[in-house]
């Protein structure tokens, strides 16, 4: 079959005539559309990106090699076709997906997979912005391998970016629709970050970044998008975005100051609406009396009040 490739060696290859990583990319999905093949039926396939954090997921290799997960640091995610199986503890309680590797890093550090304030033990996965295919792959193994009562969580900025990335995870790219039955994750939920929350917790206006030109052409085609791709309460908080011209990055909530001691979390509320509706936000935002919530509270109000949806605890 021959050494595979990657994306990145066929373009340093030939660096004038290719001009840039973008014209490799389109090439090779095209081809492979054509020809109704994956990337990696071309012998083609991308460096390895992602990363995962938590003991709970353990990876067997084709080759043998068992590649165990850490609570406190990521581990890189190898190319999926080199991942003969995966083992999920049964302790696993949720799963986790982040856009940015900074917030990734940041929720390694302080023991969020395992942190005695959840639920149960959980994995954290990033693609490090716009995510590889192996990430993909994983994400759609794992969310549609676990059972309906693990709930699988997508953080992104409060941006157009952000929500095309959630797009992309959940619903896949028109470039690669050909293999989307193996990329698409539609158990993904949106658990934030959203610009219309914001306030809710108090969050100073001043500290919240203005939508470029670049961000304000990418909403509005966005918004182009069908209603299959572009869900309703999706598309509120992305004319919303465009209304009030600014965007939030998630990091906004690792510099707000902890929510009252002494106030309950979302366990112990009735999970009256889905998490993806506004109300929900200001149900959140209602309940701390518009305290600011850093990142670690936020999202254990979210994890707890889906687990506890799920169970019908009111």
């Amino acid at each position: 079959m021959g050494v595979p490739t990657t994306k990145r060696d066929i373009y340093y290859k030939n660096l004038a005539l290719y001009k840039n990583q973008s014209i490799v990319d389109n090439l090779l999905d095209n081809i492979a559309a054509a020809l109704d093949l994956t990337r990696s039926h071309l012998n083609v396939r991308a460096s390895p990106k992602g990363l995962f954090c938590g003991e709970c997921l353990t990876m067997t290799l084709c080759d043998g090699t068992i590649i165990y997960g850490n609570n406190r640091e990521g581990t890189l995610i190898p190319c999926s076709e080199d991942i003969e199986s995966l083992q999920l503890d049964e302790a696993t309680s949720w799963i986790l997906v982040v856009e940015k590797e900074a917030v990734f890093q940041t929720l390694c550090k302080i023991g969020f997979v395992n942190h005695e304030s959840l639920p149960g033990p959980g994995v954290l996965i990033t693609g490090r912005g716009y995510p590889d295919v192996s990430t993909r792959e994983l994400v759609h193994r794992l969310t549609e391998w676990v059972p309906d009562e693990i709930p699988c969580f997508m953080l992104v900025d409060a941006d157009p970016h952000g929500m095309d990335i959630l797009s992309l995870y959940r619903f896949g790219s028109q470039r690669m629709k050909h293999e989307a039955e193996n990329l698409v994750s539609p158990k993904l939920r949106w658990i934030g970050l959203r610009a219309s929350e914001l306030t809710s917790f108090g969050i100073d206006r001043s500290k919240l970044i203005p939508l470029s030109e670049q961000d304000h052409k990418k909403a509005m085609s966005m918004l182009q998008r069908p209603l299959e791709t572009m869900p309703q309460k999706w598309r509120k908080e992305l004319s919303n975005m465009v209304h009030l011209r600014y965007k939030a990055e998630i990091e906004i909530l690792c510099e707000a100051a902890p929510a009252d001691e002494g106030k309950s979390l979302t366990r112990d509320q009735s999970p009256d609406e889905e998490m993806s509706d506004a109300d929900e936000s200001e149900r959140l935002g209602s309940e701390h009396t518009r305290s600011t919530i850093p990142l670690h509270d936020y999202l254990l109000e979210k994890i707890w009040h889906r687990k506890n949806r799920i169970a019908g605890i009111s």
